[in-house]
């Protein structure tokens, strides 16, 4: 992946993004060809490159040797202006839903689903707790349920992806890290983050239920710190948090000590081990996907992003510490986030490339042409 020391335009980025994902998922996304896909939550986050890595695979190839993608989603904020932007593309349909709500009883079949809706950034799930629960509870179970009855009437899927989570280790013990699959967590069930945790948690008891009650294809996914394109300004995470800085022209605030300590893995990399195990994972089977180096200090981020904005756009800010007004922010935050890909890299072939200072710089690029990076 290139370093851009220089902007560059938005197509530009998205085109080497897309193909380079498109790329490592030739054997997959032809295995796909011809199947229906299902996204929830594809107006969000990873969403982003989700539909658009599918829908760039679909470009000049038959109709049915397409993908047919389907997004669900419920729009809470409206119909974001990049997926407005692909209404009509070929083998795309796009449709408002809650997942928490029973499903609409045209919904068909479909070969593949990728449960993706639910609220992951930590402001939001804390002041959305019981919307966080639903989520990942109550629309995973009407997926599943709905898998059951579409095999029942001689359908059956061949791939359900479950978003769990990396929080759902908690905050591991020091010999625990790098954090294999096998490790069973150090979660609390009472604090402010327990909604997501624990809610991630169960989701997963369940996927393995139904893999081994129902017979079902259903893979588990632990995304670990993943950031790049598609992510808000106004999302709440770390990187998110140190891009709005640059954009509104002040120094960069880490509001922590700094030292926590956390592998970032960048879009495509995450998105690629999504896909591989959707399509070849293992049922009921549980996958690490991140970067497991380098592992850096929050600090040493923050350094990571001022050199890139100062290279690309001038910017004359500093990294400052300071504190959240949030009570609840450092609450339960773990002190080391860091994977052991060694089963991803087995059975899926999932082999993450992009460092930190690479993805940093596409992601402040991207950041640049996106107009909610102006707002303060």
């Amino acid at each position: 992946m290139r370093v851009h020391r220089q902007p560059i335009g938005l197509r530009q980025l998205l085109d080497e993004d897309l193909d380079s994902v498109c790329a490592d998922l030739r054997e997959e996304f032809a295995a796909m060809a011809g199947a229906r896909l299902l996204i929830t939550g594809g107006g969000g986050f990873l969403g982003y490159y989700l539909v658009q890595a599918a829908l760039h695979w679909n470009r000049g190839r038959a109709a049915g040797a397409r993908i047919e993608v389907t997004v669900y989603d419920n729009y809470l904020r409206g119909v974001p202006e990049w997926l407005e932007g692909l209404r009509g593309e070929a083998g795309l349909s796009l449709r408002r839903q809650d997942l928490i709500e029973p499903l609409p009883r045209d919904i068909g079949h479909f070969d593949y689903i990728v449960h993706a809706a639910g609220i992951a950034s930590p402001i939001y799930y804390r002041a959305q707790p019981l919307e966080c629960i639903d989520a990942n509870i109550n629309g995973l179970r009407n997926l599943l349920d709905h898998a059951v009855r579409q095999r029942a009437a001689g359908r059956p899927l061949r791939g359900l992806l479950f978003y769990s989570s990396s929080e759902i280790y908690g905050d591991p013990a020091a010999t625990a890290i790098p954090t294999p699959e096998t490790y069973r967590g150090n979660v609390s069930c009472t604090g402010p983050r327990a909604c997501y945790d624990e809610s991630k948690r169960f989701g997963e008891t369940l996927c393995v239920v139904y893999a081994k009650q129902q017979g079902l294809p259903v893979r588990i996914a632990r995304p670990f710190n993943n950031y790049g394109p598609g992510l808000k300004i106004t999302d709440g995470r770390v990187i998110a948090d140190f891009a709005r800085d640059v954009f509104a022209g002040r120094d960069v605030v880490i509001l922590s000590d700094g030292s926590p300590r956390r592998t970032f893995c960048y879009v495509t990399d995450a998105i690629v081990g999504y896909y591989k195990a959707l399509v070849r994972g293992g049922d009921g089977e549980p996958y690490n996907i991140g970067i497991d180096r380098p592992e850096i200090t929050i600090a040493q981020l923050a350094e990571l992003v001022v050199k890139a904005a100062r290279e690309l756009f001038g910017y004359q800010g500093k990294v400052v510490l300071g504190r959240s007004n949030e009570a609840d922010y450092l609450v339960d935050n773990p002190n080391r986030r860091c994977p052991v890909i060694d089963k991803a890299r087995r059975e899926l072939g999932f082999d993450p490339r992009v460092l930190p200072e690479a993805g940093i710089y596409r992601t402040l690029i991207w950041y640049s042409h996106n107009p909610l990076a102006a707002a303060a």
